[in-house]
This record gives structure tokens, C-alpha cells and sequence, in this order.
């Protein structure tokens, strides 16, 4: 864990009337469902611009590998907040009845996608068949595959899928040896450059503008903790909301959030994660819905799209036991 505290912010916060003295600051941790990067960056962000300590908190961040660690450790009381997919969490609560509940979306769109390059000719889900594609192991993306293929007429059978380390799917598909890959919408900077670098042009091809329309990652709280502290999890919300927002309006500022407190980053590689992320929280779903919002038939839908892909019974979860209203206000 590392503890990151506001440096000259918190010094100028602390002489007026709204600061509040350090022992006076709700000490919480935050787990994260991954390792830190640009995608994170709203986190940092309230703790680097005192939007945090000025709804009254220490925040400890912890980095996961993964929603279902973050889940866990949230239910358990390891971190009070965190961050963690949407479907996971209503994965867990028809499985476990997890006492986790998502109190604020952050990403209302899916990031999952294909990646390929133009010179291969896939110019639409469907031209993916018969072709050679890669994916990382631990992505949850691979759960929704079988979906996204069925939608467009095809199964696993008509493409020849291998798995690959994560750092190895843009060579992978840079040098030719597969026609796509499995990745997430945080990282078009990233395989953009690799491709322009091997003098190659970049096509993606999201999953949602194929039919998978959910949440994904949402800020998550646990249960026991916010219904003790109603106002303090409100302040929170709060925060992390403004967060969200100053990141998107500044993310020169949100990326140097990110690489001042995690050293192996740098701040042009984490703007351009930064901003790909953005997308996901910031589109026509927004417009219509709110920042953050949770919108019934869309909460609904992301059920019914994540009880297919686990296999589970539609049945057995309302989805709305998932979500939360109460603490994220206008």
C-alpha cells in the first residue's frame, strides 16, 4: 500500500475554515481492481487537489489484480471503498450475496474491444471469423467473448484464439503473428503507437457498437461501513464525482496525479490511458443518464448480459439489489 497525502494543497486547505485538522480525517482505504494507471486516475486526483481530505478523509490506495480481489477485500473490510466491474459485483451478490453495493458508475460503456491493423481487412466484428486472435488470460473480457460472437453469428469454434501475457499482445499483433487481439479501450494510445512505430495503422472495433451495452467499472463501497456512516459515504461520493469531472476537464493535471505517486509511470503515458478511459465515462450514455448515474433498464440489461455469460440464472439476482442511489447526489 502507499499512502498518498495532498503536499501544498493540504497546506493551503488547512488555513481556512473548511479544512480540518489531520486527526480530525476519516482514515479509509481505497482498493483499486488493477494496478494503477491512467484509468485510476480520478483517485489520485482527489487526493492530489485536497478534494478528499476536504470531504474529510485519508485515503490509503491499494493496488489489485482484479474485481474479484477487490470485491473481497471490500466485503471483508480490508478498504471501505474501491473500484471493481459492474458485472462482478452482481456476479458476487447472486453467487455470495457479497455485502458490496456499487454507490456511483464510473465507466457507464464496456472497454472491451478488438484491436487489429488496417492492412489485415477486418473492418467489422464479423470479419473477425476464421482469423487468429489473442488475448490476455486474466481479462474479463474473455467472459463476454462467447456473447459478442454469438451476436454477430459466429462461436469460439470460428476463430483460432490464443492466450498471451498482456505485454505481449500488441507485438503479437504488430508483427503480423495474429490477425487480432483482446484488449481494453484504455489502451488505443498505447497500440497506436506501437503500430505507427512498425508503420502500421490501428483499427479497433469496440464491443458495444456490437450489442454489449453495460456498466463496467463502478465505485464500490462496503455495505456494514456506508449504512453506519451515511454522510460520510455521501462526502465521499461527492468527492470522488468532482474528481472524476476535474480529471476529464484537466488531464494534464489528473496525469501527473497518477505518475507523481507511482514512480514506473510516466505522465505522457498515463495522460493518453487517461484520456482513451475518459471515453467510457464521458459519451452520449452521460448526456442522457448523468455523470455517474445508474440507470434502471441499463442496470437491468447489464444483468441479463452478465447471468448469460456466467451461465447463471437470470433469476437469481434482482439487479437493483446491486446498485445504490443514496449517496451520489446532483
Amino acid at each position: 500500500m502507499t499512502r498518498l497525502r495532498a503536499t501544498a494543497l493540504a497546506a493551503t486547505l488547512a488555513s481556512t475554515a473548511f479544512a480540518m485538522p489531520a486527526s480530525a480525517l476519516e482514515e479509509i482505504t481505497f482498493q483499486l481492481d488493477w494496478l494503477p494507471g491512467g484509468d485510476k486516475a480520478p483517485i489520485y486526483v482527489c487526493i492530489s487537489q485536497g478534494f478528499c481530505e476536504e470531504a474529510g478523509f485519508d485515503v490509503t490506495i491499494s493496488p489489485g489484480r482484479g474485481s474479484s480481489e477487490a470485491i473481497t477485500k471490500v466485503a471483508t473490510g480490508v478498504a471501505e471503498f474501491g473500484s471493481a466491474g459492474m458485472g462482478a459485483v452482481m456476479a458476487a451478490k447472486a453467487t455470495e450475496n457479497v455485502p458490496v453495493t456499487a454507490v456511483m458508475s464510473i465507466f457507464n460503456t464496456g472497454p472491451h474491444a478488438f484491436y487489429t491493423t488496417k492492412d489485415k481487412g477486418i473492418a467489422s466484428i464479423a470479419d473477425v471469423k476464421g482469423k487468429k486472435i489473442a488475448t490476455s488470460p486474466f481479462t474479463s473480457s474473455n467472459v463476454f467473448l462467447p456473447l459478442v460472437l454469438g451476436d454477430n453469428g459466429m462461436s469460439e469454434a470460428d476463430i483460432e484464439l490464443t492466450k498471451a501475457d498482456p505485454g505481449a499482445l500488441g507485438p503479437l499483433l504488430v508483427t503480423g503473428q495474429a490477425d487480432a487481439i483482446i484488449a481494453w479501450l484504455t489502451d488505443v494510445t498505447r497500440y497506436t503507437n506501437q503500430a505507427t512505430e512498425a508503420g502500421k495503422e490501428i483499427v479497433y472495433l469496440p464491443w458495444a457498437d456490437a450489442g454489449l451495452e453495460l456498466y463496467s467499472a463502478s465505485l464500490v463501497g462496503n455495505d456494514a461501513y456506508m449504512a453506519e456512516n451515511p454522510e460520510l459515504t455521501k462526502a465521499f461520493v461527492g468527492a470522488f464525482k468532482k474528481s472524476l469531472e476535474f480529471a476529464y476537464e484537466n488531464p494534464d493535471l489528473a496525469a501527473d496525479a497518477v505518475a507523481a505517486n507511482v514512480p514506473e509511470l510516466t505522465a505522457e503515458d498515463v495522460k493518453g490511458s487517461w484520456l482513451d478511459a475518459s471515453k467510457l465515462a464521458f459519451n452520449e450514455v452521460t448526456e442522457a443518464n448523468g455523470l455517474g448515474a445508474f440507470e434502471a433498464g441499463r442496470v437491468a440489461a447489464t444483468w441479463e448480459r452478465v447471468a448469460a455469460s456466467q451461465g447463471l440464472d437470470v433469476e437469481s439476482l434482482d439487479p437493483e439489489t446491486a446498485v445504490s442511489r443514496d449517496y451520489l447526489t446532483e
